[in-house]
């Protein structure tokens, strides 16, 4: 019986940890975040930051975790031996049919949207190009893992040179330092109010960064995991800080802080403010290039979740099946490419999206709680890899995991119910699979 073959190398999998986090977000967010600071650059910036260094607070501890247990579905594993697979079903239910799926359409809906500033498209065109992307990604990704990350490899190496170009030449042209007074660094009068607004802004900012946890579904196909792992985790989260924090300084230096305050495309505002309007196709390209790197990353880790829940008898049988040729899920990698068409195809995802990927926190929680309990269960068990500043690291992940969770129903409870909710159709299907399941109950 064919099996998931190890191929994945460091760089293979640092990259995967970069691509899977870039998407759009560091073309747009910024401006939202120093709206929520009320324009004072130093808070944000200090937002970002500590927003990065929560996220590698998690990356270290779920280093270990991918060390000690380097299975393929990662995260739904830990969550499974931790939590019992009634948890797991539910984050696996809930990534198949909203999270995982969902965000692939939604990148595949921006694709074209992005194509359409550099040429016309009719709406027609547009949404076969959506779905098209998912088609040419499915069958790269089916015919080997090692042909994802290849292109997984070129695609993020441009997306990141070319925020690294955009942020030169926008640091070297740019005039906005030169207005910035007082004001714009701190705020004159230091409230709550502004701790307060720094948390708010932490959420956008903790999602900017979320999807480096996808990088350990893919576990079990990592070389030398012990040692990958951790380490991919570690460069691949400090280069995201660094790259945020560069993208951030060129924006300022192109519309200074009270230009950037709330823009929108505030990447698009900025090239034109210093290059000139026609620039901003050259950064269409950059973001398509973008676009297409991060949905390549989803469909590359995602299915893997899928493979892992019918491995346990938890999931349609089929999609625990290894091709004997290209050694993938390929049912699991099919079946995400087909539920993703639809979601793109009817737009349903963004609705959906909203309500549940709140959600997805509450799991990454639970996988970084899942360190003391391996610990617990396995006392004088010599760990491969061990998460620095343990245990006080851990905890604080958990803790901001559960403070995102909990601001965002008290900020729109409605929502964040509906959400659960969805989360919770899973319970029916758990208990028709359960009886069938191959895992310990």
């Amino acid at each position: 019986m064919a099996k998931l073959v190890r191929t994945l190398t460091l760089w293979d999998l640092t990259v995967l940890v970069v691509c899977a986090v870039i998407g759009s977000g560091v073309f747009l967010v910024p401006g939202v975040v120093l709206k929520q600071v009320d324009g004072s650059l130093i808070l944000a910036m200090l937002v970002w930051i500590f927003g990065g260094l929560l996220s590698l607070l998690g990356g270290l501890a779920y280093g270990e975790l991918s060390a000690f247990r380097p299975e393929a579905g990662g995260l739904y594993v830990y969550i499974r031996d931790c939590f019992g697979p009634l948890a797991a079903f539910l984050f696996g239910w809930t990534t198949f049919f909203v999270i995982g799926t969902g965000s692939a359409a939604t990148l595949a809906v921006a694709f074209p949207a992005y194509l359409g500033q550099i040429i016309s498209l009719d709406p027609l065109i547009a949404k076969l190009i959506s779905i098209g992307t998912i088609v040419v990604l499915t069958i790269v990704n089916v015919r080997g893992v090692r042909q994802s990350a290849d292109l997984n490899n070129w695609t993020t190496i441009l997306k990141v040179a070319a925020i690294i170009l955009m942020s030169f030449v926008l640091l070297w042209l740019g005039k906005g330092y030169q207005n910035l007074s007082g004001p714009d660094l701190w705020p004159a009068n230091f409230t709550a109010s502004h701790l307060s607004a720094f948390g708010l802004a932490m959420i956008s900012v903790l999602w900017a960064y979320e999807g480096w946890q996808y990088a350990t579904f893919n576990a079990g196909e990592v070389i030398d995991p012990q040692r990958n792992f951790p380490r991919a985790f570690f460069i691949g989260l400090l280069a995201l800080i660094s790259l945020y924090l560069l993208a951030n300084f060129s924006y300022i230096a192109a519309l200074g802080v009270k230009g950037a305050t709330g823009a929108d495309a505030i990447a698009a505002k900025s090239i034109s403010a210093v290059i000139g309007t026609g620039a901003s196709k050259l950064l269409s390209l950059a973001i398509l290039v973008s676009i297409f790197s991060a949905e390549n990353s989803v469909i590359l880790t995602t299915p893997r979740v899928f493979y892992a829940m019918a491995q346990d008898g938890l999931f349609f049988r089929k999609l625990s099946e290894v091709h004997p040729k290209f050694h993938t899920p390929t049912f699991a990698i099919i079946s995400m490419g087909i539920w993703s068409s639809i979601l793109a195809a009817t737009g349903t995802f963004q609705q959906l999206l909203t309500y549940v990927i709140f959600a997805g926190w509450i799991f990454y929680g639970l996988g970084g709680a899942c360190v003391f309990i391996y610990r617990k269960r396995n006392p004088g068990f010599k760990l491969p890899y061990s998460t620095p500043g343990y245990p006080l690291t851990p905890i604080l992940f958990v803790l901001a995991s559960a403070a995102l969770v909990i601001n965002t129903i008290a900020a729109d409870t409605r929502s964040a119910m509906v959400g659960i909710g969805i989360v919770l159709t899973g319970l029916p299907a758990y208990l028709i699979w359960r009886r069938s399941s191959t895992v310990k109950q």
